[in-house]
C-alpha cells in the first residue's frame, strides 16, 4: 500500500511540474522524461507484438497464401486508381512516421495512399540459398529467424527496424560490404506491382533493366511486394580485433588496408576525433575462447561505441568473441550514438541495469512525438548524414567533414561498388572500393548552418563522384541531384512503364520541399 501511495505521489508531482513548465518545454528541454516514461514501454510492446506475429505466421506456413491475397489487393487498388482517372500520384499508405527516415513526407497527404501491409518472411530455401521476404519485414525479424536455423544475410544493416523495402528502394550497408557490396547487391529478384496494376518479377536475366533501376528509386517505378535475397551459412561467433590508431594519415592507410583484405569478413571504423580512431576487423568463428567472450547485446553492457572507445583511451589493441546476432545489432541499443542526446544518462550503469532492456525507443515513435519545434531545432542544430565516397578520397573527405560540420564520432564503413547501369555505380567500368562516412550528432563548428554546410558537403561528394544516402536531408537542386546520380536507365523506364502520371520523380520525394 505504501509503495502504491509513493508511486501515486511521484506521478502527481510530475504531472504538476509538467503543467507548470508546459508540455512544449518538457518535450524540448527534458525530452528524456517523456521518452523514458512513455516511449520505452511502448517500444517494448511494439517489438513483442511484431516478433511474435512474424514467428507464428512463419511457423504456421500461412504467409505465402496471405501474400498472394495481399498482392491481388494492391493490384485492385492500383487499377481502381487508374479507373478513377485520378490526377494525384500514388504512394504507399504506410504512415511517414513509421519509416526510419528522419522526415515525415508531406506528399503522403496529397497522394493516393495504397495500403501495403506486407511484413512477413515468406520462404527460406537453403538449397538455393535465398530467403524470400515481404517489403516491411525488418532486419530484427530476419536475423532472429535465419540465425536460429544456421543462416544469415551476407549484408545485414545494423538497426533492427530497417525494412527490406527501405533497404532495396533506398540503400543499406554493413561492415561486410567491402566483400559483398551494398544491400541491393545481395538481392537476386524483385517482385513488383507496376503503374498499370500488372505484376512483374525481375532478375539479372529477366526484366534486367528494371532489376538494376529499382535500387535508390524510392518507390517511383512500382510497388515492391517481395524480394529474394542471398543467404550464407552462419557461425555462432565473431572474432573481433580492435586496433586504436592515431594520426589521420595512419587512420586512412590502415582502414584502406583492412578493407582490401578479403580475409576480413567484417571491417568498420569509428573515428573519435580528427586524429584518433579504432579500426575493427572480424571473422566468423565456430568456437570462442571462454575468457575472451563479450556478449555485447546484453542490456546491462556499455553501449558499443563507448566500449570501443575504451581501446582508444587504453591505447592497446584487443580481441573479443561476440555472438553473431549481437554483433550484427551492436549499434541498435544506442542508435549508433544518437541516444546519448535523447537520454544523456542512458549509458550509466544504474540506468542500464534497471531499464536497459527497454532501450532503444522506436525511431518511429520518436518521430511521431517530436513536434514541429523539436523538428526545427534538430534540423538547425543536428546532423544525420551518410556520404559515400571513393576510398582514395577518404582523407580529403574526413577533412571536409571536419571543416564543415565537425561531428564526432564518425562511422566509417567500406563497401565494394561494382560497375552497373543503375543510379549508383563507379565512374569507370571497373569495381571500386568506396567508404560510407556517417555523421550523426551536433556540429561543433561555430559557422554551422544546415543548408549552407550540407550543400558544401554535397558539392564535395559530387566532385569526387560519390553519393548521398537519400534517407537524410537533401539540399541539392534537381540539376545537382542528377549530376550526382545516373538517371539514364531510370528515366527510360519511367517513360516505358508509364510512371510519370503514377509516381513522382525520385527527386520530388526526397528533396526538402517534399519533407517536413
Amino acid at each position: 500500500m505504501e509503495t502504491l501511495l509513493y508511486v501515486a505521489s511521484v506521478a502527481l508531482l510530475l504531472a504538476l511540474w509538467i503543467k507548470m513548465k508546459g508540455v512544449d518545454y518538457v518535450l524540448i528541454h527534458q525530452r528524456w522524461i517523456f521518452v523514458c516514461l512513455f516511449l520505452l514501454p511502448l517500444s517494448v510492446v511494439f517489438d513483442v507484438y511484431f516478433y511474435l506475429r512474424a514467428w507464428i505466421i512463419f511457423k504456421m506456413c500461412s504467409a505465402p497464401k496471405m501474400h498472394e491475397q495481399r498482392v491481388r489487393d494492391i493490384q485492385r487498388q492500383v487499377r481502381e486508381w487508374r479507373k478513377e482517372g485520378s490526377k494525384s500520384f500514388m504512394c504507399t499508405g504506410r504512415p511517414g512516421w513509421l519509416t526510419v527516415s528522419l522526415r515525415v513526407g508531406k506528399y503522403k497527404k496529397t497522394h493516393k495512399n495504397i495500403n501495403i501491409s506486407m511484413m512477413d518472411i515468406l520462404e527460406v530455401d537453403t538449397k538455393k540459398q535465398v530467403v524470400r521476404v515481404e517489403p516491411l519485414a525488418n532486419m530484427g525479424q530476419v536475423t532472429a529467424l535465419l540465425n536460429s536455423i544456421g543462416w544469415t544475410l551476407p549484408v545485414l544493416p545494423e538497426l533492427d527496424d530497417l525494412t527490406v523495402g527501405g533497404l532495396v528502394m533506398g540503400t543499406g550497408i554493413e561492415s561486410s560490404s567491402h566483400i559483398y557490396g551494398l544491400f541491393q547487391h545481395i538481392c537476386v529478384a524483385f517482385e513488383l506491382v507496376l503503374a498499370d496494376g500488372s505484376f512483374v518479377r525481375c532478375t539479372e536475366e529477366e526484366n534486367s533493366d528494371l532489376f538494376h533501376a529499382i535500387p535508390w528509386s524510392c518507390g517511383t517505378l512500382g510497388f515492391l511486394v517481395a524480394a529474394e535475397i542471398k543467404i550464407v551459412p552462419a557461425k555462432p561467433w565473431v572474432k573481433l580485433h580492435y586496433e586504436p590508431v592515431r594520426g589521420l594519415e595512419n587512420i586512412c592507410r590502415r582502414f584502406s588496408e583492412a578493407s582490401q583484405d578479403k580475409k576480413n569478413t567484417f571491417v568498420e571504423g569509428i573515428q573519435y576525433s580528427l586524429d584518433s580512431a579504432v579500426i575493427m576487423t572480424g571473422r566468423m568463428s565456430e568456437y570462442a575462447e571462454p575468457d575472451q567472450i563479450n556478449r555485447i547485446g546484453l542490456h546491462f553492457k556499455p553501449w558499443f561505441f563507448k566500449h570501443v572507445e575504451g581501446y582508444l583511451t587504453g591505447g592497446k589493441a584487443g580481441v573479443e568473441y561476440i555472438p553473431l546476432r549481437q554483433y550484427y545489432h551492436r549499434h541498435t541499443r544506442s542508435i549508433f550514438w544518437e541516444l546519448q542526446d535523447i537520454i544523456p544518462f542512458g549509458n550509466h550503469p544504474v540506468f542500464r541495469y534497471l531499464f536497459g532492456w527497454m532501450v532503444p525507443p522506436k525511431i518511429s515513435l520518436l518521430k511521431l512525438t517530436q513536434g514541429e519545434t523539436i523538428r526545427r531545432l534538430y534540423e538547425q542544430h543536428h546532423v544525420v548524414q551518410d556520404m559515400l565516397v571513393p576510398m582514395r578520397h577518404l582523407r580529403s573527405a574526413i577533412m571536409r567533414f571536419h571543416q564543415d560540420i565537425e561531428v564526432y564520432p564518425l562511422w566509417l564503413c567500406p563497401f565494394l561498388l561494382p560497375p552497373g547501369k543503375g543510379m549508383v555505380h563507379p565512374k569507370g567500368q571497373e569495381e571500386e572500393l568506396y567508404v560510407d562516412i556517417g555523421a550523426y550528432g551536433e556540429p561543433k563548428v561555430k559557422h554551422f548552418e544546415a543548408t549552407v554546410s550540407t550543400r558544401q558537403l554535397e558539392k564535395f561528394v559530387r566532385e569526387v563522384h560519390g553519393f548521398q544516402m537519400l534517407y537524410a536531408d537533401v539540399y541539392m537542386d534537381r540539376d545537382e541531384f542528377w549530376e550526382m546520380f545516373d538517371g539514364k536507365l531510370y528515366h527510360k523506364l519511367r517513360q516505358e512503364l508509364d510512371c510519370k502520371e503514377a509516381f513522382p520523380e525520385v527527386y520530388d520525394k526526397i528533396c526538402k520541399a517534399a519533407r517536413h
